[in-house]
């Protein structure tokens, strides 16, 4: 199994099943007020199939050590996080004796 996650054969298939079962509701859209022509089991069961895929999406990134957080970012943007050499942690090495 490769280390990338989104790079696995189940990880591709989930994605395009999750595609495909959003590609046939907006397909399916009706105008308010008229009779879908998905039945009620039908919608019920392509919600269920949609929380699954994500759900096992998410276990295949966890189990690879990797998080979801896969927000877009402008290369400009400000980092978060600081970096702190661990030569530059410690206390005052001043000597009150020495000057």
């Amino acid at each position: 199994m490769s280390d990338n996650p989104t790079e696995s054969k189940e990880f591709q298939i989930l994605k395009v099943m999750k595609l495909v079962l959003t590609d046939v509701v907006k397909d399916t859209a009706t105008q308010p007020g008229l009779k879908h022509p998905l039945s009620d089991r039908t919608i019920e069961g392509i919600r269920h199939c949609l929380k699954l895929i994500s759900a096992r999406e998410r276990e295949l990134v966890e189990d690879a050590g990797k998080t979801m957080d896969m927000r877009p970012y402008y290369a400009d943007e400000p980092k978060k996080n600081v970096v702190v050499p661990i030569t530059k942690i410690g206390r005052n090495k001043k000597d009150p004796d020495k000057k």
